[in-house]
Protein backbone atom coordinates (compact mmCIF):
# COMPACT_ATOMS: atom_id res chain seq x y z
CA UNK A 1 0.00 0.00 0.00
CA UNK A 2 1.55 3.36 -0.96
CA UNK A 3 1.71 5.75 1.70
CA UNK A 4 -1.02 8.19 0.00
CA UNK A 5 -3.09 5.50 0.66
CA UNK A 6 -1.96 4.52 3.67
CA UNK A 7 -2.46 7.94 4.95
CA UNK A 8 -5.67 8.59 3.68
CA UNK A 9 -7.51 5.91 5.07
CA UNK A 10 -6.56 6.68 8.10
CA UNK A 11 -7.66 10.58 8.42
CA UNK A 12 -10.24 11.74 10.41
CA UNK A 13 -10.84 15.01 8.23
CA UNK A 14 -11.54 17.76 10.64
CA UNK A 15 -13.62 20.89 11.20
CA UNK A 16 -13.96 21.84 14.33
CA UNK A 17 -13.64 25.59 14.15
CA UNK A 18 -16.52 27.37 16.20
CA UNK A 19 -17.11 29.87 13.04
CA UNK A 20 -17.37 26.74 10.54
CA UNK A 21 -20.27 27.45 8.68
CA UNK A 22 -22.38 25.11 6.15
CA UNK A 23 -20.29 25.62 2.97
CA UNK A 24 -17.18 24.92 4.90
CA UNK A 25 -18.79 21.52 5.81
CA UNK A 26 -19.71 20.84 2.42
CA UNK A 27 -16.48 21.31 1.19
CA UNK A 28 -14.99 19.06 4.16
CA UNK A 29 -17.61 16.58 2.79
CA UNK A 30 -16.40 16.85 -0.89
CA UNK A 31 -12.97 16.61 -0.09
CA UNK A 32 -13.57 13.66 2.34
CA UNK A 33 -14.91 11.51 -0.98
CA UNK A 34 -12.03 13.24 -3.29
CA UNK A 35 -9.40 11.64 -1.01
CA UNK A 36 -10.89 8.62 0.34
CA UNK A 37 -10.38 9.93 3.95
CA UNK A 38 -11.62 7.35 6.94
CA UNK A 39 -14.11 9.80 8.57
CA UNK A 40 -15.01 13.66 8.44
CA UNK A 41 -15.29 15.01 11.97
CA UNK A 42 -17.34 17.33 12.70
CA UNK A 43 -19.50 19.05 15.75
CA UNK A 44 -22.76 18.03 16.46
CA UNK A 45 -25.07 20.54 15.10
CA UNK A 46 -23.37 19.35 11.71
CA UNK A 47 -24.16 15.85 12.05
CA UNK A 48 -27.31 15.68 9.80
CA UNK A 49 -25.85 17.97 7.00
CA UNK A 50 -22.64 15.47 7.00
CA UNK A 51 -24.38 12.28 6.61
CA UNK A 52 -27.14 13.83 3.85
CA UNK A 53 -23.42 14.47 2.17
CA UNK A 54 -22.07 11.50 2.09
CA UNK A 55 -24.91 9.40 2.15
CA UNK A 56 -23.50 7.47 -1.58
CA UNK A 57 -20.13 7.03 -0.07
CA UNK A 58 -18.38 5.04 2.38
CA UNK A 59 -17.18 7.98 4.70
CA UNK A 60 -18.11 7.64 8.48
CA UNK A 61 -19.62 10.86 10.35
CA UNK A 62 -17.64 11.55 13.10
CA UNK A 63 -18.59 13.77 16.15
CA UNK A 64 -17.44 14.74 19.56
CA UNK A 65 -18.84 14.79 23.17
CA UNK A 66 -18.28 16.35 26.29
CA UNK A 67 -15.76 18.88 23.59
CA UNK A 68 -13.01 20.28 24.19
CA UNK A 69 -13.09 20.43 28.30
CA UNK A 70 -14.58 16.99 28.91
CA UNK A 71 -16.33 19.03 31.82
CA UNK A 72 -20.00 17.93 30.85
CA UNK A 73 -21.88 15.89 32.95
CA UNK A 74 -22.20 12.33 32.22
CA UNK A 75 -26.23 13.21 31.90
CA UNK A 76 -25.25 15.83 29.24
CA UNK A 77 -22.21 13.62 27.56
CA UNK A 78 -25.01 10.57 27.25
CA UNK A 79 -27.51 13.28 25.77
CA UNK A 80 -25.05 14.39 23.27
CA UNK A 81 -24.13 11.11 22.85
CA UNK A 82 -27.71 9.93 21.72
CA UNK A 83 -28.62 12.89 20.09
CA UNK A 84 -25.49 12.33 17.75
CA UNK A 85 -26.14 8.59 17.18
CA UNK A 86 -30.23 9.49 16.08
CA UNK A 87 -28.58 11.95 13.89
CA UNK A 88 -26.18 9.66 11.85
CA UNK A 89 -22.95 9.45 13.60
CA UNK A 90 -20.58 6.62 13.70
CA UNK A 91 -18.23 7.71 15.83
CA UNK A 92 -17.88 9.54 18.69
CA UNK A 93 -15.04 11.24 20.40
CA UNK A 94 -15.42 11.48 23.99
CA UNK A 95 -13.51 13.87 26.47
CA UNK A 96 -13.07 12.10 29.40
CA UNK A 97 -13.15 14.13 32.54
CA UNK A 98 -9.79 15.68 32.70
CA UNK A 99 -10.48 17.57 36.02
CA UNK A 100 -11.51 14.34 37.50
CA UNK A 101 -8.36 12.57 36.26
CA UNK A 102 -5.90 14.91 37.49
CA UNK A 103 -7.47 14.96 40.81
CA UNK A 104 -6.93 11.68 41.18
CA UNK A 105 -10.72 10.18 41.05
CA UNK A 106 -10.08 7.46 38.85
CA UNK A 107 -13.39 6.04 39.79
CA UNK A 108 -15.32 9.02 38.72
CA UNK A 109 -13.30 8.97 35.86
CA UNK A 110 -14.18 5.39 34.88
CA UNK A 111 -18.21 5.86 35.65
CA UNK A 112 -18.43 8.85 33.55
CA UNK A 113 -17.24 7.05 30.70
CA UNK A 114 -18.43 3.30 30.61
CA UNK A 115 -21.66 5.15 30.94
CA UNK A 116 -20.90 7.21 27.77
CA UNK A 117 -19.10 4.26 25.95
CA UNK A 118 -21.67 1.79 26.51
CA UNK A 119 -24.37 4.34 24.79
CA UNK A 120 -22.03 3.65 21.37
CA UNK A 121 -21.47 0.11 22.05
CA UNK A 122 -25.23 -0.49 22.36
CA UNK A 123 -25.82 0.90 18.65
CA UNK A 124 -22.26 -0.79 17.22
CA UNK A 125 -20.83 3.21 17.25
CA UNK A 126 -17.15 3.86 17.52
CA UNK A 127 -15.99 5.49 20.75
CA UNK A 128 -12.79 7.37 20.84
CA UNK A 129 -11.95 8.57 24.51
CA UNK A 130 -9.74 11.80 24.19
CA UNK A 131 -7.57 11.93 26.96
CA UNK A 132 -5.64 15.20 26.37
CA UNK A 133 -2.12 14.01 27.14
CA UNK A 134 -0.21 17.79 26.98
CA UNK A 135 -2.26 18.28 30.79
CA UNK A 136 -1.21 15.10 32.15
CA UNK A 137 1.85 13.92 33.94
CA UNK A 138 3.17 10.49 32.76
CA UNK A 139 1.14 9.11 35.98
CA UNK A 140 -1.38 10.46 34.98
CA UNK A 141 -1.58 9.48 31.39
CA UNK A 142 -1.07 5.63 32.40
CA UNK A 143 -4.40 5.90 34.79
CA UNK A 144 -6.48 7.15 31.10
CA UNK A 145 -5.06 4.16 29.67
CA UNK A 146 -6.10 2.13 32.65
CA UNK A 147 -9.79 3.51 32.41
CA UNK A 148 -10.11 2.68 28.27
CA UNK A 149 -8.82 -0.58 28.95
CA UNK A 150 -11.45 -0.42 31.82
CA UNK A 151 -14.38 0.71 29.88
CA UNK A 152 -13.22 -1.07 26.84
CA UNK A 153 -13.37 2.33 24.25
CA UNK A 154 -12.63 1.50 20.67
CA UNK A 155 -9.51 4.44 20.45
CA UNK A 156 -7.67 6.24 22.74
CA UNK A 157 -6.84 10.01 21.24
CA UNK A 158 -3.82 12.31 22.24
CA UNK A 159 -5.84 15.48 22.09
CA UNK A 160 -8.48 17.97 21.24
CA UNK A 161 -6.43 20.20 19.47
CA UNK A 162 -7.84 22.89 21.47
CA UNK A 163 -5.43 22.52 24.48
CA UNK A 164 -1.48 23.75 25.14
CA UNK A 165 -0.91 21.01 22.56
CA UNK A 166 -0.62 18.09 20.40
CA UNK A 167 0.03 14.50 19.43
CA UNK A 168 3.83 13.71 19.97
CA UNK A 169 5.31 10.75 18.71
CA UNK A 170 6.49 9.72 22.69
CA UNK A 171 2.85 9.98 24.24
CA UNK A 172 1.58 7.81 20.61
CA UNK A 173 4.03 4.99 21.93
CA UNK A 174 3.39 5.28 24.88
CA UNK A 175 -0.64 5.09 24.83
CA UNK A 176 0.39 2.05 21.91
CA UNK A 177 2.32 0.32 24.86
CA UNK A 178 -0.04 0.69 27.94
CA UNK A 179 -4.21 0.21 26.00
CA UNK A 180 -5.02 -3.97 24.77
CA UNK A 181 -4.84 -4.74 21.39
CA UNK A 182 -8.29 -4.53 20.48
CA UNK A 183 -7.81 -0.56 21.42
CA UNK A 184 -6.92 1.44 18.31
CA UNK A 185 -4.76 4.25 18.90
CA UNK A 186 -5.64 7.91 17.14
CA UNK A 187 -3.30 10.76 17.22
CA UNK A 188 -4.89 14.78 17.18
CA UNK A 189 -3.37 18.35 17.53
CA UNK A 190 -1.13 19.91 15.64
CA UNK A 191 -0.28 17.13 12.97
CA UNK A 192 0.16 19.76 9.81
CA UNK A 193 2.22 17.55 7.15
CA UNK A 194 2.73 14.39 5.55
CA UNK A 195 5.79 13.44 7.14
CA UNK A 196 4.57 13.50 10.56
CA UNK A 197 1.52 11.57 10.20
CA UNK A 198 3.22 8.86 8.71
CA UNK A 199 5.74 9.14 11.78
CA UNK A 200 2.58 8.79 13.97
CA UNK A 201 1.35 6.09 11.83
CA UNK A 202 4.60 4.02 12.12
CA UNK A 203 5.00 4.87 16.12
CA UNK A 204 1.26 2.98 16.34
CA UNK A 205 -1.24 5.42 15.44
CA UNK A 206 -3.99 3.80 13.22
CA UNK A 207 -5.94 7.43 13.00
CA UNK A 208 -4.96 10.92 12.54
CA UNK A 209 -7.24 13.39 13.40
CA UNK A 210 -5.99 16.75 11.29
CA UNK A 211 -7.74 19.57 9.49
CA UNK A 212 -4.56 18.99 7.35
CA UNK A 213 -5.73 16.23 5.02
CA UNK A 214 -5.55 17.83 1.66
CA UNK A 215 -2.30 19.36 2.46
CA UNK A 216 -0.41 16.43 3.33
CA UNK A 217 -2.00 14.66 -0.16
CA UNK A 218 -0.84 17.50 -1.92
CA UNK A 219 2.68 16.78 -0.42
CA UNK A 220 2.85 12.89 -0.64
CA UNK A 221 1.31 13.70 -4.70
CA UNK A 222 4.43 15.76 -5.13
CA UNK A 223 6.91 13.85 -3.56
CA UNK A 224 7.27 15.75 -0.15
CA UNK A 225 8.46 13.95 2.51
Amino acid sequence: MSDTIRLAHAIDHTLLKPDATVSMIETLCDEAIRYGFATVCVNPCYVELAVSKLLASQIRVCTVIGFPLGASTTRIKVLEASNAIMSGAKELDIVLSIGSLVSGDYNAVVEDLSTVVSVAAAKKVLSKVIIETCLLNFEQKLSACAAVNEVGADFIKTSTGFSTGGATIEDVKLLRSNVGRNIRVKASGGIKDAFFALSLLEAGAERIGTSNGVTMMGELSNGLR
